[in-house]
């Protein structure tokens, strides 16, 4: 073989492997065909589809061929023969496409199992490794082979001039690299001595041999000058198992015979070869694509008379394609031109389910072959889609879902109603990653998310996919849903509570909530720390907050952290009115920031220290009072009781509920700490206290008390 652009050693193609043929020839069972020296043809050895055939052989066929080779295995070295052998491996990473692809190693292998791997990986009919395997060292045959006929198995990195390089040693690294360079050959063609057309090859080693021109016909022909760059000259042909002049060479001799002898003819009547890529139903029809392309034949030929293929579904044929299209990657395996591929569509009328063929038209012998066949059910009638989401706002319902027509890949017309009397039409044509995942053949562009107007109150939320072409218009489905009224300003001062105020390295960190009663949006909260004023938007969610003011949602949450320099500061913040009425003074409080805060340790000790939290609401409601905030017991990662007292009487309630915002500012103890419950009291003015309950050592803490 050739390592970089040195020819491998020839002893075993010209000595070692007449001896191999002359010694060992008794050991081949049955022959699927005896080797006639007639047949031999210089130019063409191997066709390319023999040659690149990885398929040829299972794992169980290549055992059971090593098997009938060797019936008993003498070892007389202490080495087992080749059906027994087993060798370690590693993985390899694939090399380029058009090149070998990945072999991930499973330990110690067979050799059936390695030379599957390696023909599947590098795309070789295994074979063609076998009868390589024979020429370079007899193994196939071998009933007592030597360390050494393991150890370079297949002549790869054996050149002429020089010891074998040990880089190479090992059975699978040998068997991997020979394929391996062969698909090297044929990956990069041009880059070798030996390539398709007129090329002088030698008899021998001896130049003084000769060396006349071979019309090489195909890459795998090539291919195999290239790894042994010898023809045999008439004396070696005229005796095919044995020794023929002092110009014979034997390799190429004795892989086509060894070839011929096991596997039948090289070359033979080769029918098409081809794939199916793709068969899928799309408005109108069938996209089908994929390549075909007839081994037999040669040069020019290939590209200029290029094959059909014949497309048949549900019984009929449907059309007749030239394979003339671009397909690099199939140039690249075959070496034959990158002008093999099809893709085209297939009309079909209405909705049909079927299967969906495709042969490929033989040329010169051989037959036509299929090369793939799939049911496909085509799309038509009526759209299809989902409506997924109906939201009530303020005045609005904002609607979610996706629909698609299977006669057209254009957008889907939405007839949305609210109720029985109000009515709304839109396109579906935003971006749905999942439906174009479902629909390949229909793009993207069939989602729908939009807000529309209505009034308040409870509404029975219904869309329609508008049909074109064959079918019917589809409900996708109702959704009751719950339109809110906007709230009238009535001059009400905002509500709200600052929960957390924190000291950080670079800032301090604030967290709650504030909404105005008088409107279901956001509104600002300003910060004073000392005398420097910043504001942010209350608009996170906060579904406890949603609980206890349906009226105006869920979106009043606040937290950030503010830029300060270290140092203690007083920090106050404010609830803004949007509307009459005055602002919120949240709260101040005295912070430092940059003071080094020791971690606690994990789990947390008891260290007797109390509790602390923050009541956010407290609201009277008919038959009692809605309480709601988070306590935490420093000493604890777990949940605390807190206990609320109205008059004398007691409630506990367990602090438990998520509040993210929460664990964001402790993340040591994590976010479930909130409480929210409504407290039974009797109509009246009551004292309401709510005290959050230490767990181990030290007192209870006082978060509320106030007369409501």
């Amino acid at each position: 073989m050739i390592t970089g652009k040195s020819i491998r050693r020839a002893v075993a193609s010209t000595v070692t492997g007449v001896l191999f043929a002359t010694g060992l020839v008794l050991g081949i069972a049955a022959p699927a065909q005896a080797a006639n020296a007639a047949a031999f043809d210089p130019g063409y050895i191997i066709s390319d589809a023999r040659f690149f055939d990885s398929g040829a052989m299972t794992e169980g066929q290549i055992q059971a061929f090593l098997n009938a080779q060797v019936p008993t295995c003498v070892a007389g070295n202490g080495i087992p023969c080749l059906k027994n052998y087993t060798a370690a491996t590693f993985s390899r990473a694939s090399v380029a496409p058009g090149h070998c692809y990945a072999y991930q190693s499973e330990g110690v292998e067979s050799a059936a199992h390695i030379i599957l791997k390696v023909a599947k990986a590098c795309n070789i009919n295994p074979q063609v490794l076998l009868a390589t395997l024979q020429k370079e060292q007899g193994l196939i045959t071998a009933t007592s082979p030597t360390e050494r006929q393991y150890r370079v198995a297949m002549g790869y990195g054996c050149p002429d001039t020089a010891p074998c390089d040990a880089q190479y040693y090992g059975f699978y690294n040998q068997v991997y690299k020979a394929a391996w360079q062969f698909r090297q050959y044929t990956y990069s063609p041009k880059t070798w001595r030996y390539k398709i057309g007129q090329v002088a090859v030698q008899y021998h080693p001896n130049a003084a041999c000769g060396a006349p021109t071979v019309n090489i016909r195909n890459q795998a022909t090539a291919n195999l000058y290239n790894y042994t760059p010898y023809q045999p000259n008439r004396a070696s042909l005229a005796n095919l198992g044995g020794v023929g002049d002092s110009c014979s060479s034997y390799g190429n001799r004795n892989f086509w015979r060894y070839f011929t002898d096991w596997f039948g003819t090289t070359t033979g009547q080769i029918s098409p070869i081809g794939s199916l890529d793709v068969a899928v139903a799309v408005p109108g029809g069938i996209r089908v694509g994929g390549w075909a392309l007839d081994p037999d034949m040669t040069g020019s030929a290939v590209s200029t008379f290029p094959i059909t293929v014949a497309v048949h579904y549900a019984g009929v044929k449907r059309a007749s394609i030239v394979a003339k299209g671009n397909r690099p990657d199939v140039g690249a395996l075959y070496n034959r031109g990158n002008l093999h591929g099809f893709d085209t569509f297939i009309p079909i009328t209405g909705a049909v389910t079927g299967p969906l063929c495709v042969y490929a038209t033989n040329i010169g012998p051989g037959a036509n072959v299929q090369i793939g066949c799939v049911n496909v059910t085509t799309r038509s009638g009526a759209p299809i889609g989902s409506f997924d989401t109906s939201t009530g706002g303020v005045g609005t319902v904002s609607v979610g879902g996706w629909a698609l027509d299977p006669d057209t890949t254009a957008a889907t017309r939405i007839d949305l109603y609210v109720g029985k009397t109000l009515g709304y039409s839109f396109p579906a044509n935003t971006a749905r990653s999942d439906v174009a995942a479902l629909y390949p053949g229909y793009g993207a562009a069939h989602g729908f998310a939009t807000t529309v107007k209505a009034p308040a109150g409870t509404h029975n939320v219904c869309a329609y996919a508008i049909n074109v072409g064959a079918g019917s218009n589809k409900l996708l489905g109702c959704k009751t849903t719950t339109v809110r009224a906007a709230v009238a300003d009535g001059g009400r001062v905002p509500v709200g509570s600052l929960d957390i105020v924190k000291g950080q390295a670079n800032g301090i960190q604030v967290g709650g909530w504030t909404l105005d009663p008088d409107t279901s949006a956001p509104i600002q909260v300003h910060f004073y720390i000392d005398k420097v004023g910043s504001s942010i938007n209350a608009d996170q969610q906060r579904s406890d907050i949603a609980a206890l003011y349906p009226a105006n949602g869920g979106a009043h949450g606040f937290s950030a952290t503010l830029p300060a320099s270290k140092g203690t500061h007083n920090i106050c913040a404010y609830g803004i009115n949007t509307g009459t009425g005055g602002h919120l003074t949240l709260g101040c409080r005295t912070v430092t920031v940059g003071a080094t805060v020791t971690p606690s340790p994990t789990p947390i000790a008891d260290k007797g220290r109390v509790p602390f939290g923050n009541v956010d609401v407290i609201k009277r409601t008919t038959g009692g009072y809605q309480v709601a905030g988070w306590a935490i017991d420093p000493d604890t990662t777990s949940p605390i009781a807190v206990h609320v007292y109205v008059d004398s009487v007691g409630t506990a309630i367990p602090a438990q509920t998520d509040r993210p915002d929460v664990g964001k500012a402790y993340p040591t103890y994590g976010s479930p700490h909130g409480f929210s419950a409504t407290i039974p009291a009797s109509a009246g003015t009551h004292k309401v206290c709510v005290y959050a309950i230490n767990q181990g050592a030290g007192g209870h803490t006082l978060l509320y008390c106030r007369t409501a």
